[in-house]
């Protein structure tokens, strides 16, 4: 625990020594010139700058691309952590499918009273053009991507649940690559799991979907809606080391029944489409009509089995922070256990009650959109104004269907790089799951997203966050 604040420190704990996992680094870090650490920092920022690792903001008069910024300390998991996470992960991961599944067949956790019945009726990401349909392999929740905090020692939350299009798998690869080649000899003397099969596993992962129109070595490609898209850089970079096809809208249409990609000898028909493009601009025919970004009659070439698309149509409800809130309860109802990873405690202002308890303590709490994300439209009580808190309080009067509150947790912190040397900040956690028929593939370690700034608690990168190299240990 940091001696000066109630936060856990992940390096040194409550000591002014090294934790176990952190202590060859440390001695490594000790010998080291800290001039020379900084010199290598801007080597990092040249090389990411050169491959091109960028995102855009939205909403900014000045949403030019942006460098995510990437600090070199890395974040260090024991692989006694890791085993405890990963299965914790692998169950929600499985809950959530099984609870996309039931919600659009015989919503049996309704007639069982767990989730009230307009909890899903009445939700914005609930689509009824999803009822009745089973996909390939029955898997909804294709890559998964879990956001957890730590608080102390052994404590770990879910913060939420990413399962609609989650990303950042890519920063996770770069990253590594980058240390990678600037501290070799690191990891010669530290064993550190690896990350790079990463591209290959997705793509055997989202080959095992493949639908039943498929008659042989399935053809993969990835749905993007363009150069535009703050994440456009990983959609590229993932369809460049799955070795498959990068495509927008404009280059498929529906030939025959099946999805067709345009190529020189005419239209091939797609297996498995990856699409980064959300469910509202998937198929103006069923959806958005105004959308140029999707494919005409997509949809109905799915339901009736001819292509598979990862994640499936529908899956964005379980991204709902109002949905999240009864996950203990989901992970009971379809696993018959308890659910290994803690949620958060969640007040769900459509509750009369938790409204106004969530009114009465503003400014202790932390307010989010049930769809929000990006760490867009949520207010952090302890560090708002008066101005932003009377203006949020008006927010959720208006619409407290839309909102949830959580406590303000005392995220660990992990020491970041800066002038003077070593300096604690917030940090999070967003490993990657893939689920296939196979099973479920969780990559060890994941994206650690850390809060630059100084006493801040939000990492997102649009919010100026920024990453680290995330560790776990061999046994």
């Amino acid at each position: 625990m940091n001696k000066q604040t109630q936060f856990f420190d992940e390096m040194f704990g409550m000591s002014d020594h090294p934790r176990p996992p952190f202590s060859d680094y440390h001695a490594w870090f000790q010998n080291e010139d800290v001039a020379r650490l900084r010199s290598k920092s801007e080597q990092a920022e040249a090389l990411f700058r050169l491959t091109g690792i960028t995102f855009n903001v939205y909403g900014e008069a000045d949403a030019a691309e942006r460098l995510i910024p990437f600090d070199l300390i890395p974040r260090i998991i024991t692989a006694r952590e890791w085993t405890k996470l990963s299965a914790g992960i692998e169950q929600r991961v499985r809950a959530l499918n099984a609870f996309l599944y039931d919600i659009y067949h015989r919503q049996e956790i309704i007639r069982a009273g767990i989730v009230p019945a307009e909890m899903i009726a009445k939700n914005d990401a609930f689509l009824q053009q999803m009822i009745g349909v089973s996909p390939p392999g029955g898997i909804y929740t294709h890559i998964t991507g879990t956001d957890l905090v730590r608080t102390g020692e052994d404590e770990f939350f879910v913060l939420e649940d990413n399962a609609r299009t989650p990303s950042g798998v890519s920063y996770m690869l770069e990253n590594r690559e980058t240390m990678l080649h600037m501290f070799p000899e690191l990891f010669s003397d530290i064993k550190v799991r690896g990350v790079s099969n990463y591209p290959r596993e997705l793509r055997r992962s989202l080959a095992a979907c493949a639908p039943p129109a498929c008659d042989g070595k399935a053809t993969v490609a990835v749905l993007t809606p363009g150069i535009h898209n703050s994440a456009y850089y990983e959609h590229a970079f993932l369809a460049d080391q799955m070795g498959v096809e990068l495509v927008e809208g404009s280059d498929l249409r529906v030939v025959d029944g099946r999805i067709g990609m345009r190529t020189t000898r005419g239209y091939k028909a797609i297996d498995v489409l990856y699409r980064r493009v959300d469910d509202d601009y998937l198929d103006p025919l069923n959806f958005n009509p105004d959308s140029m970004l999707g494919v005409p009659g997509i949809m109905d070439v799915y339901r009736a089995g001819g292509i598979t698309i990862a994640n499936a149509p529908g899956t964005g409800i379980a991204d709902d922070k109002a949905i999240y809130s009864y996950m203990p309860d989901i992970v009971k109802f379809y696993t018959g256990e308890e659910a290994t990873l803690k949620n958060v405690p969640t007040h769900r202002c459509s509750d009369p009650d938790a409204l106004k308890y969530v009114l009465d303590n503003l400014a202790d709490l932390v307010v989010k959109e049930v769809h929000g994300s990006g760490g867009y439209g949520m207010l952090v009580g302890p560090a708002a104004s008066k101005k932003e808190i009377a203006d949020f309080r008006a927010k959720l009067v208006a619409k407290p269907d839309g909102y949830i509150a959580q406590p303000t947790l005392a995220l660990s912190t992990v020491p970041i790089l800066t002038k003077a040397g070593l300096a604690p900040r917030h940090v999070d956690l967003r490993p990657f799951a893939l689920f296939s028929p196979k099973g479920v593939n969780i990559t060890p370690g994941g994206l650690t997203r850390v809060a630059l700034t100084e006493g801040s608690l939000v990492v997102n990168s649009s919010q100026g966050g920024g990453t680290k190299d995330t560790w776990v240990l061999e046994d």
